[in-house]
């Protein structure tokens, strides 16, 4: 009887254990389940991306491996033309998660030459006269940052670049100590004759502490 039963349950589990090869993202998202960012190590922001990918491409019918997509950095929402650390990082690690769901990433920021130094040797710019006027973009991702109490809101959205349209979108919340002590806002760092102040909210209430007035 057992010499039966293994022929057929063996069919079975191989598949189960397959995925459809036209869906060329399937196969890498079917392992990932959405992230809980608390139950993140310090500085994991490319899991929390890992996330947000994911969200974001199972609820797109829009784009494919044809469709060439851009990533811009992840912006404060309060005025829509600021970014910090955390929003380029954001962008970065996008740039990694859509490549290797096999999307046409398109690196904007490549000027298309080797620009050679004595400090070193730089293929990227931010500055637009640097980079070619025109390039194929279809679809980029951009997003937005607000700080709530513990932490901060990323919305991410992928945009039609011509027609606007708004066609995945993804939510994820960032636990303040994930991102350890670059938000440590009690902390602020100043610069002052040439020294590194921080003016420490603890430091209220040590004695040995000076008031520094600019």
């Amino acid at each position: 009887m057992k010499k039966w039963i293994i022929p057929l349950i063996l069919p079975a589990l191989l598949s189960c254990g397959t995925t459809h090869k036209d869906d060329f993202y399937q196969s890498s998202q079917i392992e990932k389940g959405e992230i809980d960012s608390y139950d993140l190590p310090r500085h994991a922001i490319n899991d929390v991306v890992k996330g947000l990918a994911y969200q974001m491409l199972t609820s797109s019918s829009f784009v494919n491996a044809k469709t060439p997509v851009a990533v811009a950095s992840f912006v404060n929402l309060k005025d829509l033309e600021s970014t910090n650390w955390l929003g380029n990082q954001l962008a970065e690690s996008f740039v990694h998660e859509l490549q290797r769901h096999g999307l046409v990433v398109i690196d904007f920021k490549a000027t298309g030459h080797i620009r050679v130094t004595k400090e070193g040797d730089y293929v990227f710019s931010r500055d637009w006269q640097e980079l070619p006027e025109r390039q194929i973009i279809d679809y980029v991702v951009a997003g937005t940052m607000v700080e709530q109490e513990g932490g901060v809101l990323v919305n991410a959205r992928m945009i039609g670049i011509q027609s606007k349209v708004v066609v995945a979108t993804a939510q994820s919340f960032i636990p303040t100590w994930v991102l350890g002590d670059e938000m440590n806002h009690n902390e602020k760092v100043k610069m002052k004759d040439g020294m590194l102040i921080r003016d420490n909210v603890m430091l209220l209430n040590d004695e040995r502490a000076v008031s520094i007035q600019n």
